[in-house]
C-alpha cells in the first residue's frame, strides 16, 4: 500500500473536511433531553463506546442549542431512526421549528421512565443515557453517556447519512453461489 504524497485537498479546508469525513456511512439519530425545557436534535455522529460499563457518545457542536442543555440536564436520550424516518431527521434539524415541548407536537413520542427525555416512536432502537464524561472535541464536545435502559426493534431498516444525503439500506440484487 502507498501513501499519495500529494493530498487532493487541503486539510484546512472546511468544505473538504466535510466532503471527506461524508465518505463515512452512518446511522441517524435523535438525541433529545426532558426537563423544564424540552430539546431535539438530529445527529449521525453517535457510536457505542464500552460495553462494560455500557457507554455510548454523541459529538455536538458547542455552537448547537443542545450542547447547553446537554450540560444543564445531565441526562439524554438517543432514539435510533428506521429508514422510514427520514422526516423525524430533516424535522430535529430544522433550525426554524418550534423549540421547547412544541417542536414535538407533531411527532410520536415518549418520556423515558428513567430520565423524562423525549423518546421517539417507531424508532429502530431508544436509549436513555446519564450523563458520564464530557471532552473537549475541538468545535465540538464529545459527550459519553451511560446507558440506563433501551429497546430494540429488528423488523426495519436503518436511515442512514451518506455523502451528504439520507440513504437507506437496498437489498443486495446479486447472488451469491457457492
Amino acid at each position: 500500500m502507498s501513501v499519495n504524497p500529494e493530498p487532493s485537498h487541503e486539510v484546512t479546508d472546511p468544505k473538504a473536511i466535510r466532503g471527506a469525513f461524508g465518505m463515512f456511512a452512518t446511522g441517524v439519530t435523535v438525541v433529545t433531553v426532558g426537563g423544564g425545557s424540552p430539546h431535539a436534535m438530529t445527529a449521525n455522529s453517535f457510536t457505542s463506546v464500552s460495553l462494560d460499563p455500557p457507554l455510548v457518545l454523541v459529538c455536538v457542536d458547542r455552537s448547537a442549542i443542545m450542547h447547553g442543555c446537554l450540560a444543564a440536564e445531565g441526562a439524554f436520550g438517543v432514539s435510533v431512526l428506521a429508514a422510514h424516518q427520514e422526516f423525524l431527521a430533516r424535522h430535529f434539524s430544522n433550525r426554524w421549528r418550534s423549540l421547547g415541548i412544541a417542536q414535538f407536537d407533531t411527532v410520536d413520542w415518549m418520556p423515558g421512565p428513567l430520565t423524562g427525555a423525549p423518546l421517539l416512536g417507531g424508532t429502530l432502537a431508544r436509549f436513555e443515557c446519564e450523563l458520564w464524561r464530557t471532552y473537549d472535541g475541538g468545535d465540538h464536545s464529545i459527550f459519553v453517556g451511560k446507558v440506563l435502559s433501551m429497546e430494540q426493534r429488528d423488523d426495519q431498516d436503518a436511515l442512514l447519512f451518506f455523502h451528504g444525503r439520507f440513504r437507506q439500506i437496498t437489498p443486495d440484487r446479486s447472488e451469491v453461489t457457492a
